[in-house]
């Protein structure tokens, strides 16, 4: 495992420099990440059936999406639940929308779904939060702590600072997380720790 951790802004250019001086795409390095949490949930948790993928509009909620999809032709039951405009999803959140659709896997906007969930993922922020939750999401983040089901976080859980491990507000409490390339400086924090729960970090992702 990679012992090396690293701040958001070190992770942004990384990724950059990978996806553009490189040449691998950025949907190879979400396809890479996203198998990755696939094979973290079918280790960790072979029975969970019941799988919410909690996904913001973001390219965390599109790794959330792809995630999703990747369960589902693993043949696991998994819905999607969204938070956010979808005026806003990113492009690359926009093209495994699409995938899913095709996929017809399940898509709600009820937080009630988590109720019944033996598995929740968390892909609403990743690593780029810097200010405070609030409204919708703050709600959204409640009830997946609220719930019963144990969580996976995918990168950060969601309400983590990446670079501090602070709280920024309220915060996902996650009882894995898979963080990708590189385990990020918020995490080796004690509180950082304490939300992330188990950290596994994917560093065979090709980021440079």
């Amino acid at each position: 495992m990679t012992e090396q951790a690293i701040t958001a802004a070190q992770m942004r250019a990384k990724d950059q420099f990978t996806i553009n001086q490189i040449g691998i795409p950025s949907l190879v390095l979400m396809e890479r990440a996203s198998l990755a949490v696939r094979d973290a949930i079918l280790t960790h948790y072979p029975a969970a059936n019941k799988i919410v993928v909690v996904a913001g509009q973001g390219n965390n909620g599109g790794d959330g999406l792809a995630i999703a999809r990747l369960l589902h032709v693993a043949g696991r039951g998994v819905a999607i639940l969204t938070i956010g405009n979808s005026a806003h999803a990113s492009s690359e959140h926009q093209t495994q929308a699409h995938i899913c659709d095709y996929y017809q896997i399940p898509v709600a906007s009820d937080p009630a779904l988590l109720k019944d969930a033996d598995l929740i993922v968390d892909a609403i922020f990743g690593i780029g939060i810097d200010r405070p939750v609030e409204g919708a999401y703050a709600t959204v983040i409640k009830q997946v702590n609220a719930a019963h089901a144990p969580v996976v976080a995918v990168d950060v859980p969601s309400g983590i600072n990446t670079d501090t491990g602070a709280v920024m507000g309220v915060a996902v409490k996650a009882d894995l997380t898979v963080t990708f390339a590189y385990n990020k400086t918020g995490l080796v924090t004690d509180q950082g720790q304490a939300y992330a729960g188990r950290i596994i970090v994917a560093d065979d992702m090709g980021t440079y």
